[in-house]
């Protein structure tokens, strides 16, 4: 028994070394040679054979280099996309106008590489992916998601067919020192798009703290309420279909407000009753509440 112990511990140890020395060779792949380590290409490119596989085995077996190269069909949209974000106009914005004008979405435009996604239309998400993408400047750039294997709720132990893609932090990126590609927009305006993401600051400089950010429901369309402070104090907003997708109906309330104070007496009001209120998101952030529309 103590044998096939030590034989197990040997086999990770092993296993763990190898991955390191694979990681190893692609971070220097990217950075270094800013070569094309597999993948969907990104929206606006396609890819194009860059020669035979230097490493002899792999050419053997017909293996070959990739690159990435501009697609004529969708990359005028991505370079508008980036045009339309520096003048000033929004994502929810860009993204409206993208539908309005038939532009097929990126799921749409590759259904091959995207059968898990519907490819109906452009969403907020789309767009923000699209303008947050460093690939677009000409720079291989690898890292930027991982798969994490999570421990299985009911067994408490990680199962490697339980896996889940996550986003790297910035720090763990690597971009190649070289332009490795044709760029679609330069690294200046790449820059500039960037910092129009940069959160406002309020006039006299005083932080505001919302306690129910991200979780506050509208119950007439939906989404999410943005925070806003108005009358000094904490309130939140939604201006229906103004940041989304979506047109907006002229039905509908313009804008609708709510105050914190408000809401938080009868969140308490709630939980004496031992219930949750309908204006909180759901805990497991797959299905939205009932529908609520608080009144101010």
């Amino acid at each position: 028994m103590a044998l096939l112990d030590l034989l197990g511990v040997h086999s990770q140890r092993e296993v763990s070394r190898a991955r390191h020395r694979t990681t190893a060779a692609m971070r220097a792949q990217a950075e270094l040679q800013g070569r094309h380590l597999g993948g969907r290409p990104p929206y606006g490119y396609r890819l194009a054979d860059a020669g035979p596989h230097p490493n002899r085995a792999h050419a053997a077996w017909g293996r070959r280099l990739h690159r990435l190269e501009p697609d004529p069909a969708t990359a005028p949209h991505v370079r508008w996309i980036f045009e339309q974000r520096l003048a000033g106009r929004s994502v929810a914005n860009i993204a409206r106008a993208l539908n309005n004008n038939g532009v097929p979405c990126p799921s749409s435009a590759d259904p091959a590489r995207n059968p898990h996604r519907s490819g109906r239309q452009w969403m907020l998400t789309t767009v923000a992916a699209i303008l947050a993408n460093p690939r677009y400047t000409g720079r291989q750039v690898w890292n930027r998601q991982r798969t994490d294997r999570d421990a299985l709720p009911d067994k408490g132990t990680f199962d490697r067919h339980h896996e889940i893609q996550r986003w790297s932090a910035s720090t763990d990126w690597v971009i190649s020192r070289e332009i490795a590609h044709t760029p679609l927009v330069s690294e200046e305006r790449f820059v500039a798009v960037q910092a129009i993401h940069t959160a406002p600051t309020p006039a006299d400089g005083i932080p505001r703290c919302y306690v129910l950010a991200g979780v506050i429901c509208c119950g007439v369309c939906g989404r999410i309420m943005d925070s806003h402070w108005v009358h000094d104090r904490p309130a939140y907003r939604c201006r229906h279909g103004n940041t989304s997708t979506r047109p907006t109906s002229s039905r509908r309330q313009k804008t609708f407000y709510v105050r914190e104070d408000h809401l938080l007496d009868r969140i308490r009001h709630d939980r004496g009753l031992h219930r949750r209120h309908p204006a909180l998101r759901s805990p497991d952030r797959k299905s939205w509440p009932p529908t609520y529309a608080p009144t101010t």
